[in-house]
């Protein structure tokens, strides 16, 4: 209301006033002045030109602005920033016109044709500060709807929209309704813009890999016959390029094909590496590099396989460790399974390479199935996992037939908050986590997690909270010479000539069949493992366990876990039904063999290495101290029975290992787990209290019994 006079404003608000030369003259509004007044003789005078007015007699002073806010009439003017332009046809023409001849040559060396930077109004233009590279990107009705900014790359490369905060498009909407034989979704404007440069009929989204929505993927398979997809070479590339193929496949597309490209456009290369760099030919994009999806993978190439003859293959790189690396390969596969997936807790000190034996089978995995964390704290996982999803109003993190492996972590925290998951209590769970920000402070975030994956957790953190402890198989890598001279000569071998070990390793049959094993095994999409012979499941495991305890409860779901697994590994030898395969006998003995090896201390819920000191430390030093300690409930003399001390372990475990224990680590997590485990006693040394004696939990309870508690005549030397 800025443009209008003072006279027409007083008009509007129906205000009597008069004229006197410049001025116009009308009762006070403000307040009581011309209350009594005569018409005409009042005392608010305004300047006509300026509407600047004077109350003669209250004082009242202002201008055409106040009196407005004083009717509460008055809306700021909306002036346009100095920064920001106002987005459209017309800005779209000036950029382009404005594009620099230096960045017309740099598109050309990505491979894009002048006749198609003409024909796609790519320009040039300040925003935010800095130079960019302009994309227009138009509406699914034809109207120009943002820029798309690549920087320009004298200043840096960033990607981001103009103006912020835009939603996701195809680019673009012309290609899909125009429709033909064949499309290419690739990742990325400048891969696009190329691939149309090459002839190629091409589309992308405008915000990334995992964008693509559905109601696209229903608009290309009505309009194209042959759809191919080409993500970027990396993690998000291969996950996004699976994703839209199965978008697709669910919706009924029969002819889809995923382009993989060659190695030689390294770790994140694009469509724009294999044109502009290798000088890529696009037939070969099309026929060499083309897999149909699904995959189909020729089964008659393989053979029912053994435990022992799976151990073989993995003993290509990992030494020794054999129910280690059985058991891990085991619950990796799981991942492809709907619900038998199972969890391994690797707990050692460092370096005693806990992380190698789960990475390095991880290997023979496809590589968008395997997430190696190395740290995460228990909210960043979240952070950085989810995506935002619209119609839950959260987060989703979908962790459908993925394998995870926690590398080298510090606590628990972040398994404390996936333990629903990780029991499989249900396939989806929702969680609260505070998001915290500079601008808004602390703020809920609601997370939707989704799917049962498998969890491989490695840390040097001995001591596990026992609700973690009842989902997850206890492993601990073996610490032995042989072992560790393999292992030395294995790496000596790999660092000398890494070609040569690399070679090496893809030209081994068995471990070739086996990669391609695993991904036929995926391919099948088994959502279900049953067992044939119930009745023999239950004599072997009520045979082995004559005192059924609480825990077998717990410990008959990790054994039937090893036995589907088993069964999942030889599914192309198995009773099937649709997607559903039949564990016969076989598989039952393997799943026991594997978990007679493995059990004890499943039952004690003590990492392996833990036992192993019980084994190989205490017991030893118990005997040396105590040489006839088998005689002492036959003569009843228990004067001279030796308890050990801490600095005996601490000695003892340097002879054996070569290396020292931490005396924190000895006092607060080794000795209070074998504690409760039931095999160690502890108790003040009688003549200095600053001493603890350790004892077998069963040479403790022999004395408790024949003497009485706190007897015995026990020597604390």
């Amino acid at each position: 209301m800025t443009n209008i006079t003072i006279g027409e404003y007083l008009a509007q608000k129906g205000i009597k006033f008069r004229v006197a030369g410049k001025e116009i003259v009308t009762a006070c509004l403000f307040g009581d002045c011309d209350k009594d007044s005569p018409t005409g003789d009042w005392h608010l005078y305004f300047d006509n030109e300026t509407g600047q007015y004077d109350c003669k007699k209250c004082g009242a002073k202002g201008n055409l602005i106040t009196l407005q806010k004083f009717f509460g009439d008055y809306v700021p003017a909306r002036t346009q920033s100095p920064h920001r332009r106002l987005f459209g046809a017309e800005l779209v023409d000036e950029c382009q016109q404005a594009l620099r001849p230096n960045v017309r040559q740099y598109l050309n060396l990505r491979g894009i044709a002048d006749a198609t930077i003409d024909a796609y109004k790519l320009g040039y233009g300040k925003f935010y500060g800095s130079w960019w590279i302009t994309i227009p990107i138009k509406d699914s009705f034809g109207n120009f709807s943002f820029f798309k900014l690549r920087q320009d790359p004298a200043y840096g490369n960033d990607k981001i929209t103009y103006p912020k905060g835009v939603e996701a498009q195809p680019y673009d909407w012309e290609t899909i309704e125009k429709g033909g034989e064949t499309i290419l979704i690739c990742e990325g404007e400048l891969d696009r813009l190329i691939a149309v440069s090459k002839g190629i009929t091409a589309i992308t989204s405008t915000h990334g890999a995992g964008t693509f929505k559905e109601e696209w993927a229903k608009k290309v398979i009505g309009k194209y016959q042959n759809i191919y997809v080409c993500f970027d070479n990396d993690e998000a590339g291969r996950n996004g390029a699976q994703r839209v193929a199965k978008m697709l496949s669910d919706f009924g597309c029969q002819n889809i094909s995923i382009i993989t490209l060659p190695q030689e456009v390294g770790e994140k290369g694009d469509l724009t590496d294999y044109f502009a760099k290798l000088n890529g030919v696009t037939d070969d994009l099309f026929e060499k590099y083309a897999h149909p999806y699904p995959e189909k993978i020729d089964v008659s190439q393989f053979a029912p396989l053994t435990a022992d003859q799976l151990a073989e293959t993995l003993g290509l790189t990992i030494k020794e460790d054999k129910q280690n690396k059985l058991a891990t390969f085991l619950c990796q596969l799981s991942a492809y399974s709907e619900n038998a997936q199972f969890n391994i807790s690797y707990n050692a000190p460092s370096s005693t390479g806990k992380s190698y034996i789960p990475t390095e089978i991880a290997k023979l995995f496809p590589k968008e199935d395997v997430m190696e964390i190395a740290y995460c704290s228990p909210t960043a996982f979240f952070h950085d996992v989810g995506e935002f999803d619209k119609e839950h109003k959260g987060y989703l993190v979908d962790l459908s037939h993925k394998i995870l492996i926690f590398l080298d972590q510090p606590h628990n925290e972040l398994l404390a908050r996936l333990r629903p998951l990780l029991s499989h209590d249900k396939k989806e769970i929702t969680l609260k986590i505070t998001d915290k920000s500079q601008k808004f402070g602390l703020k809920t975030k609601t997370i939707l997690l989704r799917g049962y994956p498998a969890v491989i957790f490695c840390t040097a953190g001995l001591r596990i909270d026992e609700q973690e402890a009842t989902r997850f198989l206890l492993l601990s890598p073996e610490v032995n010479q042989n072992k560790i001279q393999q292992g030395i000569d294995a790496t000596i071998r790999k660092e000398a000539d890494n070609d040569k070990y690399t070679s090496w390793l893809d030209e081994d049959p068995n471990r070739g069949l086996l990669k391609e094993r695993i991904r036929a095994i995926k391919l099948e999409g088994i959502k279900e493992i049953k067992i044939a012979n119930q009745e023999r499941i239950k004599n072997k495991f009520f045979g082995d366990n004559k005192m059924l305890k609480p825990r077998h409860q717990r410990d008959i779901r990790r054994l039937l876990a090893l036995i589907k697994s088993f069964a999942l590994l030889n599914l192309f030898w198995r009773e099937r039904q649709d997607t559903t395969i039949i564990a016969n006998d076989n598989d039952i003995d393997e799943g026991f063999n594997l978990w007679d090896k493995i059990s004890l201390c499943q039952e004690l819920n003590l990492p392996p290495y833990i036992y192993n000191l019980y084994q190989e430390i205490i017991l030893p030093l118990w005997k040396e101290k105590n040489p006839n300690d088998e005689e002492i409930e036959a003569l009843g003399n228990y004067a001279g029975i030796i308890g050990i001390t801490r600095q005996d372990m601490l000695s003892r475990h340097y002879e054996v290992y070569g290396r020292p224990l931490d005396n924190c680590q000895l006092r607060q997590q080794i000795l209070p787990m074998l504690e409760t485990a039931g095999l160690i006693t502890q108790e003040q040394d009688r003549n200095d209290k600053r001493k603890v004696i350790i004892f077998p939990a069963s040479v403790r309870q022999l004395l408790n019994n024949k003497n009485g508690e706190g007897e015995g005549g026990v020597n604390h030397n």
